[in-house]
């Protein structure tokens, strides 16, 4: 669908970033190999809920329970389990870089049956593991749920998501994370990949230390050796704060549906003249009555008449030369563009090749 067919009537909202070459650091624009997030999972139950559980054809859940209870030496019959104060669940969990064993941290639940709601329910003692099948952390706990399901018999309203909930330090690490600091190199990994600042990087660091440490593997990754004799803590907290001046992709990204068009600094637009002109179509429907003569043998008669009115507002063409961000929004605002005319311009303008940006449309 295009953009031109979805713009209607919203309101614009141009973001401006205008590059000011100042300097960053590393650390605000890459991350250490290693240094990163981890993510745990396992499969539970919810115990304790007001009539809101799974119903008895969600299968997994009656025989998870069974499963449960078979455990602390309880025999049942799967097949004989009625109970709507149960539900299954996935358990996620995100666990910090360097994270310890002991160490607590928050775990999402989500229903993964029919369940109408989890408020007031009490996860069970879940074991979570990590991509490769190890367990790395238990969790336990009161669930939080910020939304909630009203039900009658003629009406219900629901808030926001009631079958999904957290609990807070709701996980306690059984072992540590695996990764070992005593290396002889490291890879500084960019979040935006770009050749200039993988070169930029490396020279930054080869310039401090004084040596041909780093070096630019690829546009996103900067290999690193750490000197011998030298605590790799100092070493990689001395390098994340180094600044340096990053280098941009020049690019102008569109969200028709909100109406916000975002301009980067770099953008610029080459000579070029532009003209926008609304053309407004309106047509009228009406129905007349046509009443014969008196003592006529006539007939009354609803006739349809259509009235056809074409508006065409004329504007200037405004010549568009060298121009910068700042002119370009304040050439199409004298014009008095839509949104849906400067997306359009936008458009039209990367299609004659005049401009010097990539164009990303959401």
């Amino acid at each position: 669908m295009a953009c031109k067919d979805i713009c209607r009537n919203i309101p614009l909202l141009i973001l401006l970033f205008v590059s000011l070459s100042m300097a960053e650091r590393i650390k605000d624009i890459a991350t250490i190999e290693g240094n990163r997030v981890n993510y745990l999972q396992g499969y539970g139950l919810v115990v304790g809920l007001k009539g809101t559980g799974d119903g008895k054809a969600t299968q997994f859940t009656v025989k998870s329970l069974a499963n449960a209870l078979q455990k602390m030496g309880i025999v049942v019959d799967p097949n004989r389990i009625t109970v709507k104060n149960v539900a299954a669940v996935f358990v996620t969990a995100k666990i910090p870089p360097y994270a310890k064993a002991g160490m607590r941290v928050d775990v999402s639940v989500s229903s993964i049956g029919d369940a109408k709601s989890l408020e007031g329910g009490t996860l069970l003692l879940t074991p979570l593991r990590g991509p490769d099948g190890r367990i790395y952390a238990l969790a336990q706990g009161q669930l939080i749920v910020g939304g909630y399901e009203a039900r009658g018999r003629g009406a219900s309203q629901v808030k926001n998501v009631p079958t999904v909930g957290r609990i807070p330090n709701g996980a306690v690490l059984e072992r540590d994370l695996p990764f070992d600091m005593n290396v002889a190199d490291v890879n500084i990994i960019l979040d935006v990949p770009d050749f200039t600042t993988a070169k930029r990087v490396q020279d930054a660091i080869n310039s401090r230390f004084k040596a041909p440490i780093a070096v630019a593997l690829d546009s996103a990754t900067v290999k690193v050796g750490i000197p011998t004799g030298v605590n790799p803590v100092d070493f990689l907290a001395e390098i994340e704060n180094l600044e340096i001046k990053t280098s941009q992709v020049a690019k102008v990204v569109i969200d028709g549906r909100s109406g916000t068009i975002v301009l980067g600094g770099n953008v610029r637009i080459s000579p070029v003249a532009v003209a926008v002109g609304s053309l407004v179509v309106k047509v009228k429907e009406l129905a007349e009555v046509s009443q014969p003569p008196p003592l006529s043998p006539g007939e009354t008669k609803v006739v349809p008449r259509t009235e056809v009115e074409v508006i065409e507002e004329k504007r200037r063409l405004i010549p568009l030369k060298g121009t910068t961000v700042h002119e370009l929004v304040t050439s199409l605002n004298k014009i008095g563009a839509t949104p849906r005319e400067i997306i359009s311009v936008l458009q039209a303008i990367k299609e004659a090749g005049a401009l010097k940006a990539k164009l990303e449309v959401l």
